[in-house]
């Protein structure tokens, strides 16, 4: 991109596509500045494990020089998946990775943090809340932060998740509940406390699904699993219930009737369990979801298109990433650049969503038929 003055570029939200659209820009000599809401690097946990896809997350980290620094980190035994019936506990499919599978596992906090640590010192501005965004004629974007400040800039991207502060300036879209919860627990050293569980799940996944609900369990790295039951149930569930999601023996006795009927080996994992339960609502954006194009705003990842949690999200976030610093650094303005990157992300988005929505329908069948 020629112009006489190096263009400004704000990416909101120090997420994994954020991190790798700044990773990628920088990486070609261009200027960049990320603003995160969060006090630091490590304010709350970054979830579960990730299955990086070679099309997609992959490609990114390739955009971004990290991809050897990735394969050192990541577990290629994770992508096994086991499949379990609800009332035997027996196999019903088992998956075990290939050489060439192409789907290595890796903690969502070792991802960020090797994203993190190949930034130029003080690129990521941390506890700067955004509040809103403001584009101009000019074609440039004001931000407006909690504290009342504000700065300006040639580009913002809105890379800032689910309930993003920057999408109100290009789309009136809100995430709907998609009718199905996931209440998420973990244990710890799997293999010496926890070697019922370990044998199940094996190396990488477990899944078990049943009628309106399923249970996952995914090894993370240092024997740490993580189980999610999934429920087809209101957003609210637990207050029909007249249950405080801080009383982990009243979650309990919900969880264990919602799996009346599973194999008991399936029924202790909710007695067990190290970590306290938490409630996680699934929203999503509309399938199709789009806008017409602003100067000087665009999104990415969550932001753009909010999906189950299936396995694509955080790849396609990355890829988003990578292509549109790809497109700013060799398109000719940064409106050409945003231009030619939502015309290539926004139709990838649509299938993939629409792909998601019936993955998760899979995962949580309403019945089991």
């Amino acid at each position: 991109m020629n112009s006489a003055r190096a263009p400004r570029i704000a990416i909101v939200g120090a997420g994994l596509g954020g991190l790798t659209c700044a990773r990628v820009l920088q990486r070609h000599g261009r200027s960049v500045t990320v603003f995160e809401r969060e006090a630091s690097a490590d304010a709350r946990p970054q979830g579960g494990t990730l299955d990086l896809h070679a099309d997609t997350g992959q490609a990114a980290l390739r955009a971004a020089g990290l991809l050897d620094r990735f394969h050192a980190l990541s577990r290629p035994e994770g992508d096994e998946w086991r499949v379990l019936d609800f009332a035997s506990a027996l196999p019903l499919a088992h998956q075990v990775p290939s050489a060439d599978s192409g789907r290595p596992e890796i903690d969502r906090g070792q991802l960020r943090g090797l994203l993190l640590d190949s930034l130029a010192e003080g690129t990521v501005r941390w506890d700067h809340a955004v509040s809103a965004v403001t584009p101009f004629p000019d074609g440039t974007c004001r931000l407006l932060f909690g504290d009342g400040s504000a700065e300006d800039f040639d580009l913002v991207v809105g890379a800032d998740g689910a309930w993003s502060r920057v999408r109100p300036a290009l789309s009136h879209a809100v995430p709907a509940y998609t009718g199905i919860t996931f209440v998420e627990t973990g244990f710890d050293h799997c293999d010496t406390r926890h070697p019922d569980l370990a044998r199940l799940v094996g190396n990488g996944s477990m899944l078990v699904k049943g009628a309106g609900r399923s249970l996952v369990a995914q090894r993370n790295s240092n024997d740490h699993i993580r189980a999610y039951i999934a429920l087809r149930a209101p957003q609210d569930w637990y207050l029909t219930a007249g249950i405080d999601l801080g009383d982990e023996p009243a979650v309990r006795s919900h969880l264990l009737q919602a799996l009346d009927g599973w194999d008991e080996s399936l029924r202790c994992i909710l007695r067990n369990n190290d970590s306290a339960f938490v409630n996680r609502s699934l929203f999503v954006l509309p399938a199709e979801h789009t806008w017409d194009h602003v100067p000087g705003v665009t999104l990415l990842g969550d932001a753009a298109h909010l999906m189950p949690p299936v396995g694509l999200g955080a790849n396609l976030a990355m890829l988003d990433g990578s292509d549109l610093a790809h497109a700013l650094v060799t398109e000719s303005s940064v409106d050409d650049a945003v231009r030619a990157y939502e015309s290539v992300m926004l139709p990838r988005s649509i299938e993939a969503a629409t792909g998601s929505a019936q993955g998760l329908d899979h995962l949580v069948p309403a019945t089991t038929s």
